[in-house]
């Protein structure tokens, strides 16, 4: 070797060039090749040291990387696949293989131009984010072992790191990064069960109880049974009404998943008013009466049609008109009544007689006197308010006096129909003749006044007052006592008997000789 030629690189080329002249079935390295060899091959080609075919053709240099990919085949599916370091580093790509492996340099030789120190990770498969950054070589590049040989993927460095023991399978990075085990991105949402409202809060142990996530129950009921206020009562499909929000949030539409949309006071009940039983088995009528019989305040006299007067806003609201729904009106006092005060029995079988007297019989003053026609006087405003009785239609028209009189001073009760209409029943007190002219008043008197009489004894007897008798006081001849009419005999002898001088032996037709002038005074010449 000369002095300025490294490791007799020249003096080899020569030697290496005379041995590539010779025939192939020449071509293995002899005392004379060692003389002449740059130098004793790395460790890893040791047993080619005596075939140098293997890695050199003659007079074609430009195949040598070919040659080396032909031994180092993993190497060279990376470089086709651009994958790992070979593949994808851009350094590798533009060089050929001697110009980071030399070889000829002894068996202890490193022949890979690699410095950990500034080895950019970034032109690997494998490239270090999050907490790898700050992870030494030797810490996933066991020694002994080519740096390819080292896992990509987590559960091979991390298996005894794994918490969940195997249960979730090996792929970490489904949930975890590599900024650390806790930060987690995992998409529940991926999954069979999506996480929504309060169970996007949940620890995922609450769920996944002693790490079990295969065969963990997505039903309601079967986390929340516990928390099932209706017992099971309402089936265990607890989603037909609640969300994942919270439990007091329902989401079951009453009026548009049911038949039986809630309206008025029904909106403010809860469930178990009227669902009591499995609401799955038990099948609810829908009538008013299925679940307010107890509340039936009439006993079931008016029928089950509660909704024929009631709404549901409440029972005191009621859509049932009197007026237009029967032929029976309720005006004044009618419109105050309540139902049963007039309908005591059972309303769909009883027939009404809308009659005055047929509710109000026992109510008659006048004790059935005055008939059943009640509303000839009275309205529904009162018995006693706008009376429309006409007393001049009557038997006995008010006149006179009689008009301003109450109603009291004639009718002393208020059956009105045994009021008699003769004068001398109400006037006995006021009869200053004593009933010696009779009791048939309405002779002389008028309603106008006692003192306004007009009594025609000529006419309206069959004796004229003339003579002596005119001007007589009338008690002068009528002093008994009598009841009805006057009843008086116009004889002379009934009125004077004592005056008879005769003694009654001229008989008692006594005109046959006197007049009415004076006794004295005859008729005949003595």
């Amino acid at each position: 070797m000369r002095p300025g030629f490294p490791n007799g690189v020249l003096a080899g080329a020569a030697l290496m060039i005379f041995m590539l002249t010779l025939p192939a079935h020449k071509a293995w390295a002899g005392p004379l090749e060692r003389l002449v060899m740059p130098g004793p091959l790395i460790s890893g080609h040791a047993e080619y040291e005596e075939t140098c075919t293997r890695c050199h053709k003659r007079f074609s240099k430009g195949v040598q990387n070919d040659l080396c990919l032909e031994c180092h085949d993993k190497v060279a599916a990376d470089v086709k696949a651009k994958r790992g370091y070979h593949g994808r580093a851009p350094e590798v790509n533009a060089s050929e293989c001697k110009g980071c492996h030399t070889d000829h340099v002894g068996r202890d030789a490193r022949v890979a131009a690699f410095n950990s120190e500034t080895f950019d990770h970034e032109h690997t498969d494998f490239v270090l984010k999050g907490r790898h950054q700050g992870v030494r070589c030797d810490a996933c590049h066991e020694a002994g072992k080519k740096y390819r040989e080292a896992p990509g993927d987590c559960y091979g460095c991390h298996k005894k790191d794994d918490t969940h023991q195997g249960r979730l399978g090996e792929k970490c990075a489904d949930c975890h990064s590599t900024k650390g085990w806790r930060t987690t991105a995992f998409d529940h949402d991926k999954t069979k069960f999506p996480l929504r409202g309060a169970h996007t809060d949940v620890a995922c142990a609450m769920c996944h109880a002693n790490e079990r996530y295969k065969g963990v129950p997505t039903t309601c009921v079967a986390c929340h049974r516990i928390n099932d206020v209706h017992r099971g009562a309402y089936g265990e499909k607890c989603e037909t009404c609640h969300s994942e929000q919270k439990w007091d949030r329902i989401r079951f539409d009453h009026d548009r998943d049911t038949d039986y949309p809630l309206v008025g006071g029904h909106k403010e009940a809860r469930c178990t008013a009227c669902h009591k039983g499995d609401l799955y088995k038990d099948k609810l009528e829908t009538t008013c009466i299925s679940c307010h019989k107890n509340d039936d305040e009439h006993k079931g006299r008016y029928g089950e049609k509660c909704e024929s007067c009631h709404v549901p806003k409440g029972w005191d609201r009621q859509v049932f008109d009197h007026d237009k729904d029967t032929k029976f009106a309720l005006k004044g006092e009618h419109a105050k009544a309540r139902c049963r005060a007039c309908h005591k029995g059972v309303l769909y079988k009883e027939t009404f007689d809308t009659a005055c007297v047929a509710c109000h019989k026992r109510d008659d003053v006048h004790k059935g006197k005055q008939g059943d026609k009640c509303d000839r006087c009275h309205s529904e405003k009162g018995w006693r308010e706008q009376v429309r009785f006409d007393h001049d239609l009557s038997p006995f028209p008010l006149i006179g006096q009689h008009v301003a009189a109450p109603c009291e001073a004639c009718h002393v009760d208020r059956s009105y129909g045994d009021t008699s209409r003769n004068c001398y029943k109400c006037h006995a007190p006021e009869d200053k003749h004593k009933r010696r002219l009779g009791t048939e008043c309405g002779q002389c008197h008028n309603p106008n006044g006692w003192s306004l009489w007009g009594f025609d004894h000529d006419k309206q007897t069959r004796f004229k007052l003339d003579g002596a008798h005119d001007g007589l006081d009338c008690l002068a001849c009528h002093n008994s006592p009598t009841r009805g009419k006057v009843r008086q005999a116009n004889t002379c002898g009934a009125c004077h008997l004592e005056d008879d001088t005769h003694g009654g032996q001229f008989g008692r037709n006594c005109g046959r000789c006197h007049t009415t002038k004076s006794f004295t005074d005859l008729t005949i010449d003595r």
